[in-house]
Protein backbone atom coordinates (compact mmCIF):
# COMPACT_ATOMS: atom_id res chain seq x y z
CA UNK A 1 0.00 0.00 0.00
CA UNK A 2 1.40 3.44 -0.77
CA UNK A 3 2.29 5.58 2.44
CA UNK A 4 0.01 8.96 1.83
CA UNK A 5 2.18 12.09 1.27
CA UNK A 6 2.74 14.39 4.23
CA UNK A 7 1.03 17.25 5.18
CA UNK A 8 2.07 19.98 6.97
CA UNK A 9 0.32 22.16 9.57
CA UNK A 10 2.18 25.16 10.68
CA UNK A 11 0.47 27.02 13.40
CA UNK A 12 1.91 29.60 15.19
CA UNK A 13 -1.11 30.18 18.13
CA UNK A 14 -0.41 26.21 19.19
CA UNK A 15 0.90 27.01 22.37
CA UNK A 16 -2.19 28.80 23.48
CA UNK A 17 -4.75 26.04 24.84
CA UNK A 18 -7.85 25.38 23.44
CA UNK A 19 -9.49 27.74 20.97
CA UNK A 20 -11.44 25.95 17.28
CA UNK A 21 -7.74 26.86 15.87
CA UNK A 22 -5.76 23.90 17.95
CA UNK A 23 -9.13 21.89 17.30
CA UNK A 24 -9.07 22.31 14.03
CA UNK A 25 -5.45 21.35 13.97
CA UNK A 26 -5.58 18.52 15.97
CA UNK A 27 -8.68 17.65 13.85
CA UNK A 28 -7.02 18.30 10.39
CA UNK A 29 -3.41 15.76 11.68
CA UNK A 30 -5.83 12.97 13.14
CA UNK A 31 -7.60 12.85 9.69
CA UNK A 32 -4.81 12.79 7.66
CA UNK A 33 -2.44 10.07 9.19
CA UNK A 34 0.81 11.22 8.11
CA UNK A 35 0.90 15.17 9.54
CA UNK A 36 3.90 17.16 10.36
CA UNK A 37 2.85 19.51 12.58
CA UNK A 38 5.47 22.80 12.92
CA UNK A 39 4.83 25.05 16.02
CA UNK A 40 7.83 27.98 16.66
CA UNK A 41 6.41 28.73 20.05
CA UNK A 42 5.78 24.76 21.53
CA UNK A 43 2.30 23.17 21.71
CA UNK A 44 0.12 22.93 24.33
CA UNK A 45 -0.22 20.25 26.54
CA UNK A 46 -3.47 19.48 25.70
CA UNK A 47 -3.00 19.59 22.08
CA UNK A 48 0.12 17.74 22.24
CA UNK A 49 -1.37 15.05 24.00
CA UNK A 50 -4.04 14.60 21.12
CA UNK A 51 -1.41 15.73 18.41
CA UNK A 52 0.44 12.62 19.85
CA UNK A 53 -2.50 10.55 19.94
CA UNK A 54 -3.01 11.08 16.32
CA UNK A 55 0.51 9.96 14.98
CA UNK A 56 1.87 13.61 13.90
CA UNK A 57 5.23 14.27 13.69
CA UNK A 58 6.33 17.56 15.57
CA UNK A 59 8.53 20.28 15.46
CA UNK A 60 9.85 23.56 15.93
CA UNK A 61 12.17 25.73 13.28
CA UNK A 62 14.89 22.93 12.17
CA UNK A 63 17.66 23.78 10.25
CA UNK A 64 20.44 26.38 10.10
CA UNK A 65 18.37 29.22 7.64
CA UNK A 66 15.27 28.25 9.52
CA UNK A 67 16.69 28.87 12.98
CA UNK A 68 17.88 32.19 11.82
CA UNK A 69 14.69 33.15 10.72
CA UNK A 70 13.08 32.34 13.97
CA UNK A 71 15.73 33.93 15.94
CA UNK A 72 15.22 36.95 14.36
CA UNK A 73 11.40 37.05 14.06
CA UNK A 74 11.42 36.25 17.98
CA UNK A 75 14.22 39.15 18.25
CA UNK A 76 11.81 41.35 16.44
CA UNK A 77 8.56 40.48 18.39
CA UNK A 78 10.33 41.40 21.61
CA UNK A 79 11.10 44.71 19.81
CA UNK A 80 7.63 45.18 18.74
CA UNK A 81 6.56 44.48 22.28
CA UNK A 82 8.68 46.75 24.09
CA UNK A 83 7.48 49.47 21.31
CA UNK A 84 3.95 48.99 22.14
CA UNK A 85 4.65 49.69 25.73
CA UNK A 86 6.77 52.95 24.75
CA UNK A 87 3.86 54.23 22.67
CA UNK A 88 1.12 53.14 23.81
CA UNK A 89 -0.01 56.68 25.14
CA UNK A 90 -2.03 58.79 22.86
CA UNK A 91 -0.20 61.85 23.00
CA UNK A 92 2.22 59.84 20.45
CA UNK A 93 1.53 60.83 16.58
CA UNK A 94 -0.99 57.52 15.26
CA UNK A 95 2.29 56.65 13.03
CA UNK A 96 4.50 55.74 15.79
CA UNK A 97 1.72 53.72 17.73
CA UNK A 98 1.41 52.14 14.73
CA UNK A 99 4.59 51.40 14.19
CA UNK A 100 5.24 48.85 16.84
CA UNK A 101 2.29 46.69 14.96
CA UNK A 102 4.22 47.30 11.76
CA UNK A 103 6.92 45.22 13.74
CA UNK A 104 4.71 42.75 14.51
CA UNK A 105 3.61 41.98 10.82
CA UNK A 106 7.40 41.67 10.35
CA UNK A 107 7.85 39.37 13.12
CA UNK A 108 5.35 37.09 11.78
CA UNK A 109 6.23 37.19 8.56
CA UNK A 110 9.55 35.75 9.44
CA UNK A 111 8.42 32.80 11.60
CA UNK A 112 6.15 31.95 9.41
CA UNK A 113 8.69 32.00 6.50
CA UNK A 114 11.12 30.11 8.99
CA UNK A 115 7.89 27.01 9.82
CA UNK A 116 7.30 27.02 5.76
CA UNK A 117 11.37 25.87 5.42
CA UNK A 118 10.89 23.84 8.23
CA UNK A 119 8.16 22.00 7.24
CA UNK A 120 9.93 21.34 3.12
CA UNK A 121 13.14 20.63 4.93
CA UNK A 122 11.37 17.45 7.18
CA UNK A 123 9.48 16.33 4.34
CA UNK A 124 11.85 16.60 1.44
CA UNK A 125 10.34 19.93 -0.38
CA UNK A 126 7.20 17.43 -1.61
CA UNK A 127 4.42 18.20 0.88
CA UNK A 128 1.94 20.00 0.58
CA UNK A 129 2.52 22.81 3.48
CA UNK A 130 -0.59 25.21 5.01
CA UNK A 131 0.31 28.08 7.41
CA UNK A 132 -3.15 27.57 9.30
CA UNK A 133 -3.48 31.15 11.56
CA UNK A 134 -1.21 33.36 9.04
CA UNK A 135 -0.43 36.97 9.20
CA UNK A 136 -2.36 39.26 6.91
CA UNK A 137 0.56 40.67 5.76
CA UNK A 138 3.79 40.53 3.81
CA UNK A 139 2.26 37.23 1.98
CA UNK A 140 5.21 37.35 -0.47
CA UNK A 141 7.98 38.24 1.61
CA UNK A 142 6.71 34.66 2.82
CA UNK A 143 6.82 32.99 -0.26
CA UNK A 144 10.07 34.13 -1.11
CA UNK A 145 11.67 33.38 2.22
CA UNK A 146 10.20 30.49 2.93
CA UNK A 147 9.26 28.68 -0.05
CA UNK A 148 5.76 27.70 -1.75
CA UNK A 149 2.79 27.21 0.99
CA UNK A 150 -0.76 27.89 1.24
CA UNK A 151 -2.11 30.40 3.88
CA UNK A 152 -5.42 30.62 5.81
CA UNK A 153 -5.80 34.42 6.72
CA UNK A 154 -8.89 35.05 9.52
CA UNK A 155 -9.03 38.30 9.39
CA UNK A 156 -7.45 42.09 8.75
CA UNK A 157 -6.27 43.57 12.19
CA UNK A 158 -3.37 45.49 10.90
CA UNK A 159 -2.74 46.94 7.35
CA UNK A 160 0.14 47.68 5.94
CA UNK A 161 1.94 51.13 6.22
CA UNK A 162 4.36 52.67 3.97
CA UNK A 163 7.77 51.11 5.11
CA UNK A 164 5.72 47.52 4.64
CA UNK A 165 4.72 48.20 1.38
CA UNK A 166 7.57 49.16 -0.25
CA UNK A 167 8.71 45.88 1.46
CA UNK A 168 5.63 43.79 0.07
CA UNK A 169 6.55 45.53 -3.42
CA UNK A 170 10.30 44.20 -3.49
CA UNK A 171 8.75 40.71 -2.49
CA UNK A 172 6.05 41.09 -4.75
CA UNK A 173 7.69 37.80 -6.65
CA UNK A 174 7.12 35.78 -4.02
CA UNK A 175 3.46 36.21 -4.49
CA UNK A 176 3.54 33.46 -6.83
CA UNK A 177 5.17 31.11 -4.44
CA UNK A 178 1.49 31.55 -2.25
CA UNK A 179 -1.43 30.85 -2.14
CA UNK A 180 -4.30 32.62 0.02
CA UNK A 181 -7.13 30.76 1.58
CA UNK A 182 -9.52 32.83 3.07
CA UNK A 183 -12.59 31.65 5.27
CA UNK A 184 -14.99 34.10 4.30
CA UNK A 185 -16.44 35.95 1.04
CA UNK A 186 -15.67 39.08 3.11
CA UNK A 187 -12.18 38.53 3.71
CA UNK A 188 -11.52 37.45 0.81
CA UNK A 189 -12.72 40.99 -0.68
CA UNK A 190 -10.90 42.93 1.55
CA UNK A 191 -7.50 41.14 0.82
CA UNK A 192 -8.50 41.48 -2.68
CA UNK A 193 -8.52 45.18 -2.19
CA UNK A 194 -5.42 45.11 -0.27
CA UNK A 195 -3.84 42.66 -2.66
CA UNK A 196 -4.77 42.60 -6.24
CA UNK A 197 -2.34 40.49 -7.68
CA UNK A 198 -2.35 37.71 -4.57
CA UNK A 199 -4.16 34.17 -5.69
CA UNK A 200 -7.11 33.80 -3.35
CA UNK A 201 -9.60 31.65 -2.48
CA UNK A 202 -12.56 30.82 -0.12
CA UNK A 203 -12.06 27.93 2.06
CA UNK A 204 -13.80 27.54 5.27
CA UNK A 205 -11.40 26.67 7.92
CA UNK A 206 -13.31 25.27 11.02
CA UNK A 207 -13.99 21.57 10.42
CA UNK A 208 -17.06 19.44 11.65
CA UNK A 209 -17.77 15.35 11.84
CA UNK A 210 -20.76 13.75 13.36
CA UNK A 211 -19.05 12.00 15.76
CA UNK A 212 -18.28 15.31 17.54
CA UNK A 213 -22.50 15.53 18.49
CA UNK A 214 -23.05 15.59 22.23
CA UNK A 215 -24.94 12.53 23.78
CA UNK A 216 -27.74 12.64 26.22
CA UNK A 217 -25.61 11.18 28.79
CA UNK A 218 -23.43 14.27 28.26
CA UNK A 219 -26.13 16.57 28.52
CA UNK A 220 -27.94 14.87 31.33
CA UNK A 221 -24.18 14.96 33.24
CA UNK A 222 -23.00 18.48 32.72
CA UNK A 223 -26.42 19.86 33.90
CA UNK A 224 -25.99 17.82 36.88
CA UNK A 225 -22.21 19.17 37.25
CA UNK A 226 -23.67 22.47 36.69
CA UNK A 227 -26.45 22.33 39.31
CA UNK A 228 -28.89 23.32 36.94
CA UNK A 229 -32.42 21.61 36.47
CA UNK A 230 -33.57 19.55 33.66
CA UNK A 231 -36.42 22.35 33.07
CA UNK A 232 -34.42 25.38 33.52
CA UNK A 233 -33.78 27.30 30.43
CA UNK A 234 -29.64 27.49 30.11
CA UNK A 235 -27.92 29.71 27.61
CA UNK A 236 -23.94 29.52 27.20
CA UNK A 237 -21.26 32.29 26.41
CA UNK A 238 -18.05 30.81 25.14
CA UNK A 239 -14.66 31.81 24.12
CA UNK A 240 -12.86 35.31 24.84
CA UNK A 241 -14.66 38.51 24.90
CA UNK A 242 -12.42 40.59 22.92
CA UNK A 243 -13.84 44.09 21.33
CA UNK A 244 -15.73 42.85 18.41
CA UNK A 245 -17.75 40.53 21.01
CA UNK A 246 -21.04 42.44 21.56
CA UNK A 247 -21.57 42.60 25.43
CA UNK A 248 -23.28 45.39 26.00
CA UNK A 249 -26.41 43.85 23.79
CA UNK A 250 -25.87 40.70 26.19
CA UNK A 251 -25.92 42.77 28.98
CA UNK A 252 -29.23 44.71 28.06
CA UNK A 253 -30.83 41.73 27.33
CA UNK A 254 -29.95 40.33 30.55
CA UNK A 255 -31.20 43.32 32.85
CA UNK A 256 -34.64 43.49 31.01
CA UNK A 257 -35.47 39.63 31.38
CA UNK A 258 -38.12 38.93 33.72
CA UNK A 259 -37.50 34.94 33.96
CA UNK A 260 -35.17 32.59 35.31
CA UNK A 261 -32.28 32.05 33.07
CA UNK A 262 -29.42 29.98 33.66
CA UNK A 263 -26.22 31.51 31.80
CA UNK A 264 -23.00 29.87 31.62
CA UNK A 265 -19.29 31.47 30.35
CA UNK A 266 -16.40 30.37 30.11
CA UNK A 267 -13.39 31.32 28.32
CA UNK A 268 -10.20 34.26 28.29
CA UNK A 269 -10.13 37.08 28.98
CA UNK A 270 -13.50 37.83 30.55
CA UNK A 271 -14.93 41.10 31.85
CA UNK A 272 -15.15 41.07 35.81
CA UNK A 273 -17.73 44.50 35.61
CA UNK A 274 -19.99 42.45 33.26
CA UNK A 275 -20.17 38.70 35.33
CA UNK A 276 -20.31 40.79 38.36
CA UNK A 277 -23.66 42.87 36.98
CA UNK A 278 -24.98 39.67 35.76
CA UNK A 279 -24.41 37.70 38.75
CA UNK A 280 -26.89 40.85 40.91
CA UNK A 281 -29.39 40.63 38.00
CA UNK A 282 -32.39 38.88 39.89
CA UNK A 283 -33.07 36.34 37.16
CA UNK A 284 -29.93 35.39 36.24
CA UNK A 285 -28.35 32.37 37.56
CA UNK A 286 -24.46 32.85 36.66
CA UNK A 287 -22.15 29.48 35.88
CA UNK A 288 -18.59 30.78 35.13
CA UNK A 289 -15.49 28.98 34.35
CA UNK A 290 -12.43 31.33 33.69
CA UNK A 291 -10.48 30.13 30.93
CA UNK A 292 -7.81 29.02 29.65
CA UNK A 293 -9.90 25.82 29.99
CA UNK A 294 -9.63 22.34 28.25
CA UNK A 295 -11.24 21.19 25.78
CA UNK A 296 -14.15 18.90 27.77
CA UNK A 297 -14.95 21.50 30.04
CA UNK A 298 -15.76 23.74 26.88
CA UNK A 299 -18.03 20.71 25.77
CA UNK A 300 -19.55 20.57 28.88
CA UNK A 301 -20.62 24.28 28.32
CA UNK A 302 -22.26 23.29 25.67
CA UNK A 303 -23.69 19.87 26.74
CA UNK A 304 -25.61 21.75 29.49
CA UNK A 305 -27.22 25.21 27.36
CA UNK A 306 -30.20 24.52 25.76
CA UNK A 307 -28.18 27.22 23.29
CA UNK A 308 -25.41 29.29 23.21
CA UNK A 309 -25.31 32.86 22.30
CA UNK A 310 -22.89 34.78 19.81
CA UNK A 311 -23.15 38.60 20.16
CA UNK A 312 -21.07 40.20 17.77
CA UNK A 313 -20.41 43.86 16.65
CA UNK A 314 -21.74 45.29 13.36
CA UNK A 315 -19.53 44.36 10.36
CA UNK A 316 -17.58 41.61 11.85
CA UNK A 317 -17.22 39.44 8.73
CA UNK A 318 -14.90 36.86 9.89
CA UNK A 319 -15.41 33.65 10.53
CA UNK A 320 -17.29 32.24 13.52
CA UNK A 321 -15.95 29.16 15.61
CA UNK A 322 -18.41 29.33 17.88
CA UNK A 323 -21.28 28.80 15.37
CA UNK A 324 -19.50 25.80 13.65
CA UNK A 325 -18.95 24.45 17.27
CA UNK A 326 -22.82 24.76 17.78
CA UNK A 327 -23.38 23.10 14.90
CA UNK A 328 -21.08 20.65 14.93
CA UNK A 329 -21.77 19.04 18.60
CA UNK A 330 -25.69 19.88 17.86
CA UNK A 331 -26.69 23.05 19.99
CA UNK A 332 -28.68 25.34 18.86
CA UNK A 333 -27.57 29.24 18.21
CA UNK A 334 -28.43 32.62 19.28
CA UNK A 335 -26.89 34.68 16.91
CA UNK A 336 -26.94 38.62 15.89
CA UNK A 337 -27.22 39.37 12.23
CA UNK A 338 -23.88 41.61 12.29
CA UNK A 339 -23.11 39.49 9.12
CA UNK A 340 -24.91 39.63 6.07
CA UNK A 341 -23.59 36.30 4.68
CA UNK A 342 -23.94 34.09 8.16
CA UNK A 343 -27.68 35.93 8.42
CA UNK A 344 -28.55 34.54 5.24
CA UNK A 345 -26.98 31.18 5.89
CA UNK A 346 -29.03 30.65 8.80
CA UNK A 347 -32.17 32.05 8.10
CA UNK A 348 -35.12 29.66 7.76
CA UNK A 349 -33.47 27.05 10.26
CA UNK A 350 -35.66 26.24 12.84
CA UNK A 351 -32.68 25.48 15.56
CA UNK A 352 -31.10 28.87 15.24
CA UNK A 353 -32.77 32.53 16.31
CA UNK A 354 -31.55 35.68 14.66
CA UNK A 355 -31.45 39.05 16.30
CA UNK A 356 -30.97 42.45 15.42
CA UNK A 357 -27.20 43.89 16.28
CA UNK A 358 -26.99 45.91 19.35
CA UNK A 359 -30.71 45.15 19.80
CA UNK A 360 -30.46 44.37 23.87
CA UNK A 361 -34.62 44.59 23.43
CA UNK A 362 -35.32 41.91 20.82
CA UNK A 363 -32.45 39.47 22.48
CA UNK A 364 -34.57 39.37 25.74
CA UNK A 365 -37.44 38.40 23.80
CA UNK A 366 -35.45 35.41 22.24
CA UNK A 367 -34.18 34.33 25.94
CA UNK A 368 -37.65 34.80 27.44
CA UNK A 369 -39.09 32.66 24.59
CA UNK A 370 -36.14 29.84 25.11
CA UNK A 371 -37.47 29.78 28.58
CA UNK A 372 -40.98 28.42 27.40
CA UNK A 373 -40.27 26.74 24.00
CA UNK A 374 -36.80 25.19 24.06
CA UNK A 375 -35.25 25.18 20.30
CA UNK A 376 -34.65 22.08 18.28
CA UNK A 377 -31.22 20.44 17.80
CA UNK A 378 -29.46 21.08 14.77
CA UNK A 379 -29.25 17.91 12.60
CA UNK A 380 -26.35 15.33 12.09
CA UNK A 381 -26.21 17.49 8.46
CA UNK A 382 -26.71 20.59 9.21
CA UNK A 383 -22.70 21.70 9.01
CA UNK A 384 -22.53 19.93 5.41
CA UNK A 385 -25.75 22.05 4.78
CA UNK A 386 -23.61 25.74 6.22
CA UNK A 387 -20.81 24.02 3.68
CA UNK A 388 -18.29 23.00 6.62
CA UNK A 389 -16.31 20.71 5.51
CA UNK A 390 -15.30 17.28 7.47
CA UNK A 391 -11.76 17.20 8.66
CA UNK A 392 -10.81 14.25 6.04
CA UNK A 393 -12.84 16.42 3.44
CA UNK A 394 -10.62 19.59 4.56
CA UNK A 395 -7.63 17.70 3.98
CA UNK A 396 -8.08 16.29 1.12
CA UNK A 397 -8.33 19.61 -0.22
CA UNK A 398 -5.01 21.20 1.44
CA UNK A 399 -3.22 18.01 0.18
CA UNK A 400 -4.11 18.82 -3.51
CA UNK A 401 -5.00 21.92 -3.44
CA UNK A 402 -2.25 23.73 -5.74
CA UNK A 403 -1.54 27.34 -6.35
CA UNK A 404 0.37 28.74 -9.12
CA UNK A 405 3.57 28.63 -7.70
CA UNK A 406 6.70 26.48 -7.98
CA UNK A 407 10.33 27.13 -6.51
CA UNK A 408 13.05 24.03 -6.10
CA UNK A 409 13.47 22.70 -2.70
CA UNK A 410 14.63 24.60 -0.20
CA UNK A 411 18.35 24.02 1.00
CA UNK A 412 18.65 22.28 3.85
Amino acid sequence: MTATAALVLVEPGAHRPGGHRNRTLTALATAHGNAVVVAPYGIADETRTALQAAGARLAGPTGMLPSVLAAAGMYTAALAAAGRHVFASRRWPRALRRLPHQVTLLARCLVEASCVRTGRRLTGGTASVVVLSASEALHGAAGLLGGPHLRFVHELVTTEDVPLRVLGRLARPGERRVAVLAPTRAVRDALAARFPRLPLQVRPFAVADPGDRLTDVERVRAREAFGIPAAAAAVCLVGGWWPYKDLDAVDAALTRLDVPLHVLVTGAPLDDDHLQAWEALPHVRLHTRPGPVPEAVVREAYAASDATLVARRPGVTKESGLVVDAVRLGVPLIVSDHDPALTQALAGQDWARLFPTGGGAALADVLRDLAWSPLPRPAADAAADLGVPTAAEQTAVLTELKGPYSCPPCPR
